[in-house]
């Protein structure tokens, strides 16, 4: 049997509205609890959201969404590295953020 847990997710306004959901999603993941594992899992549950965050094929993150966990950038670490385990423990949630540009 897998060890799953259940993570918290917070979502962006404009992601919410596509899986007409509220700010936090709460999901069960199988370990070990990465960005990918958690992504799966986002996928499976609304699939309206495939594509949306990452790339189908590539599974690169998109432009202008950041993933956040207690409170540090994990936007540009390996979408396969463990999440903190105040992630996996569901004290802390894994921020789906979307980024602003301008200048």
């Amino acid at each position: 049997m897998t060890a799953v847990s259940e993570i918290r997710v917070e979502l962006p306004q404009h992601l919410r509205t596509l899986a007409q959901t509220g700010i936090e999603v709460q999901l069960e993941v199988a370990m070990p609890i990465t960005i990918d594992a958690v992504l799966d899992a986002i996928e499976a549950r609304y699939p309206m959201l495939r594509g949306t965050i990452r790339d189908h094929v590539t599974h690169k993150r998109r432009d202008f969404l950041r993933f956040f966990a207690c409170q540090q950038d994990l936007s540009h670490d390996p979408t396969d590295t463990p999440l903190p385990q105040a992630i996996v423990s569901g004290v802390e949630p894994l921020i789906i953020l979307g980024a602003i540009a301008g200048g």
